[in-house]
């Protein structure tokens, strides 16, 4: 199992939604997507925004998500 959830990711990654506006993410592939995108990122040599080097690629990506030290960017930014 996932830990944090995709629910909690996407709560994360939806918290500087002001009320009324679009959420940036509203599905699961979306975070299936970006974390992938940034463990590709991580595979290719970037280096990593949490402490956890130690750990596989997707687990770095989903952490950094979760700590908000990467960011999801909708459609028009």
């Amino acid at each position: 199992m996932l830990h944090p959830s995709y629910s909690d990711l996407m709560k994360v990654v939806n918290s500087d939604v002001e009320q009324g506006e679009a959420p940036v993410v509203n599905s699961r592939y979306s975070i299936v997507m970006a974390t992938s995108k940034r463990a590709r990122q991580l595979i290719a040599g970037e280096e990593s925004l949490v402490e956890d080097k130690d750990k596989k690629p997707l687990s770095v990506a989903i952490e950094e998500l979760n700590q908000s030290r990467i960011k999801i960017l909708g459609d028009e930014e």
